[in-house]
């Protein structure tokens, strides 16, 4: 079964070795972005050195748009033979959001809220970066759905970091 599987950079090695994803997304402030690690190939890892705030003005690397049309053209390559793995510092907030946003957008205007309650079902603790969620809306043209969806999920389960999250690509199962 094709899947997004989201992790914090400190489950990273082992999601890698259970789940051996084709590709991968980094989410991590600039200080802090990784080397892409053993069993992933370099051209299938995106890295994205944003920081963690939903306010542009609150950092020096805010989420911008180009960030979420990188992630949208990345995984538009990726096949989905293989799981795509989404990882940021604690698996919360930017790559929760990615996975929100690659999920949308592989499935499709409509199931924004069916796609927000299967995340908060399987991640208590997600809480997707909003200003990702705001551009991706946006450039999906959502009109506020994708807005709206995450808005619905609440703040949820407050954690120092994530657990590894399976997201399948399939509505009937996610």
């Amino acid at each position: 079964m094709s899947m997004i599987i989201v992790t914090p950079l400190s489950a990273l090695k082992g999601a890698i070795r259970r789940y051996q994803p084709s590709h991968m997304i980094t989410l991590l402030s600039p200080e802090h972005m990784i080397e892409t690690p053993d069993g992933v190939e370099p051209g299938a890892h995106l890295r994205i050195a944003v920081n963690d705030v939903s306010d542009p003005a609150a950092a020096e690397q805010p989420p911008a748009p180009a960030h979420v049309e990188a992630m949208l053209t990345f995984a538009s390559a990726w096949g989905a033979e293989q799981p795509l793995l989404i990882h940021c510092w604690a698996g919360i907030s930017r790559s929760m959001a990615a996975a929100f946003i690659v999920l949308n957008h592989r499935l499709g205007a409509g199931h924004e809220d069916t796609i927000a309650k299967a995340m908060r079902r399987r991640a208590p603790h997600a809480f997707p970066n909003m200003l990702l969620v705001r551009y991706a809306d946006a450039r999906l043209g959502r009109a506020g759905a994708m807005i709206r969806a995450v808005e619905t999920m609440g703040r949820g389960l407050v954690v120092v970091e994530g657990e590894c999250v399976e997201l399948p690509l399939d509505l009937d199962t996610l």
